[in-house]
């Protein structure tokens, strides 16, 4: 009986399903925070870096600024990324309707192609 048991169970892989990360840090994040990080410092040490007089403020904004970019991008999008990310999917080109033909001489031609029916009809009674 114990043999039988044996063989109903196969070994699994644990790593199967999981997401794939960098210690802490999810893969799919690496990417967004590297340009996050770059782009931070760009922005406090390239655009504001004259009105720091120390190099400690640059470094300390731009840490700030760092670490306030990945939050927000990891709140937004870490664990399930679909739910936020699937926003912006782009919308079909080509959609199917139809459009009332309007002219553009005579705003009220159907109202005043459905009194004159009317007319005929009530005369013709």
């Amino acid at each position: 009986m114990s043999q039988e048991r044996e063989q109903e169970f196969r070994p699994v892989n644990q790593v199967l399903g999981s997401q794939p990360s960098l210690g802490p840090i999810p893969a799919d994040q690496i990417l967004p925070w590297t340009v996050i990080a770059l782009a931070s410092y760009f922005i406090i040490n390239g655009i504001f870096g004259g009105l720091f007089q120390e190099e400690f403020q640059k470094w300390l904004w731009t840490v700030l600024m760092t670490g306030w970019g990945i939050g927000t991008w990891w709140i937004l999008t870490g664990g399930r990324s679909w739910s936020f990310l699937s926003k912006f999917i782009g919308v079909p080109a080509w959609t199917r309707g139809f459009a009332r033909y309007q002219s553009l001489l005579e705003v009220n031609h159907e109202a005043k192609n459905r009194k004159t029916k009317r007319r005929h009809r009530r005369k013709r009674k």
